[in-house]
């Protein structure tokens, strides 16, 4: 079982939802976590969580889509936990306008952009020349609905995610020689705050959505467990042999550990030639 104590975790968007369930959960691991976020009451709560649970956090206000604070970030976490980051898991993200894109602002997409694929390439370009230098390091982005196939009235929101998806298979080869795996995962409904701007949305977001974050809601949806999970697998050096791949925490990804499946299959959707 690979051992998680004292490594250096940076998260992005670890102030609530899925950023802070993993976030909780590495640090539950023994992980040093760099917990970023741009708001500071959210920051505080994750903090104490993990601090009361007897884990260790450093708290950081970082926007993503600036490169600079990023790097500043990553160069407080070496110099707090005296050790530069190993692991890298983007979590930050913005759903954007619900609803038709031809009503949508084209204010509010570079705000998406900003965030969603920005704010990766920033993360992803602060991290990898210190992982390539050490030849080491894994890169954990979270791709959700929209990165395999369409999903309407949440188009910004589905092409971003679909675009960090491509980078992250486009980057993962540039560093695979450099022993550095970088691949997306895809988390699965999960009740956030997402969720509930989607049932605000009302009919904007489309009968499909509503239900889906519906059930969503009463189910909680995927398990934090199981997201966990994957991430711990593809975060330690059992997965070495995996990058450049997205894969989703409800496919039988399991069968990676041994072998019995390639990784190859894992893949953004491609169309069939004929």
């Amino acid at each position: 079982m690979h051992s998680f104590k004292a490594v250096p975790v940076l998260v992005t968007g670890a102030g609530r939802g899925i950023g802070k369930r993993l976030a909780i959960g590495l640090a539950a691991k023994g992980a040093r976590l760099g917990l970023l976020a741009r708001s500071k009451a959210e920051l505080d709560l994750c903090h104490l969580e993990i601090e009361h649970a007897g884990g260790s956090a450093l708290r950081i206000r970082c926007d993503v889509g600036d490169y600079e604070q990023v790097c500043a970030a990553l160069e407080r976490m070496r110099v707090h936990f005296n050790s530069p980051v190993q692991i890298l898991i983007c979590a930050a993200a913005l759903q954007g306008p619900i609803g038709p894109f031809v009503e949508s602002s084209p204010k509010s997409w570079q705000e998406v952009i900003q965030s969603n694929l920005v704010g990766v390439m920033n993360a992803c370009r602060a991290a990898l020349p210190g992982m390539i230098e050490r030849r080491s390091g894994k890169i954990i982005v979270l791709a959700c609905g929209g990165a395999s196939s369409g999903r309407p009235n949440f188009a910004l929101y589905a092409a971003t995610k679909a675009a960090v998806a491509r980078f992250v298979e486009s980057v993962a080869a540039e560093v695979s020689e450099h022993n550095v795996q970088v691949n997306c995962i895809s988390p699965g409904d999960t009740y956030t705050h997402m969720t509930d701007q989607i049932l605000a949305a009302g009919e904007r977001a489309g009968w499909r959505e509503i239900e889906h974050a519906e059930q969503t809601r009463l189910t909680g949806g995927t398990s934090p467990e199981k997201q966990l999970e994957l991430v711990l697998f593809l975060a330690s050096e059992a997965s070495n042999h995996v990058t450049g791949r997205l894969i989703g925490v409800m496919d039988d990804w399991k069968k990676l550990k041994n072998g019995a499946i390639t990784a190859e299959q894992y893949t953004l959707r491609r169309l069939q030639k004929n």
